[in-house]
């Protein structure tokens, strides 16, 4: 399909609607590409009212996905952060703004449940992968895009 892809026939529609968050929860998820020794992580955040998912980057485990994806959230305005206790979330959240513990983070676990449901490369045993990370990211890009930030169609 990608090979048949005409470049100038694609139209390419980018929305951006920004409103102020107060707290956002944020999560890490592993899958893998071709085979468990290649890893590849999802790092996300939801709005922790609503558990809409506000960004999300694919990566690797490094501190370098979550620089990416806090640059991603700072025009929300997010004052309260709740993590798990990775590292990456202590060195570069404020302390003051940073509360580590599974009492907040229930809703993001729950959409990790829905997603590894809903997307079966997601999966810890599954028999469903991708070969290749473009194809890997496209499919759980298109599935989060799809699910989460679709707007309604008005016509």
């Amino acid at each position: 399909m990608l090979r048949q892809l005409i470049p100038q026939e694609v139209a390419v529609e980018l929305r951006q609607h920004i409103e102020s968050i107060e707290e956002a929860e944020c999560d890490e998820m592993w899958s893998f590409v071709g085979s468990k020794a290649h890893q590849r992580w999802l790092w996300y955040a939801i709005d922790h009212a609503t558990g809409k998912i506000l960004a999300y980057v694919l990566g690797s485990r490094k501190d370098e996905a979550f620089i990416k994806l806090k640059a991603l959230l700072e025009p929300f305005g997010i004052t309260r952060f709740y993590t798990d206790d990775w590292g990456a979330y202590e060195r570069h959240l404020e302390s003051e703004n940073h509360i580590i513990g599974k009492e907040n983070t229930q809703k993001i676990e729950r959409k990790n449940l829905t997603l590894r449901t809903r997307i079966k490369r997601l999966v810890r045993k599954t028999i469903c992968f991708s070969k290749k990370i473009l194809m890997h990211d496209i499919i759980i890009g298109l599935f989060i895009n799809r699910y989460e930030f679709a707007c309604a169609n008005t016509a």
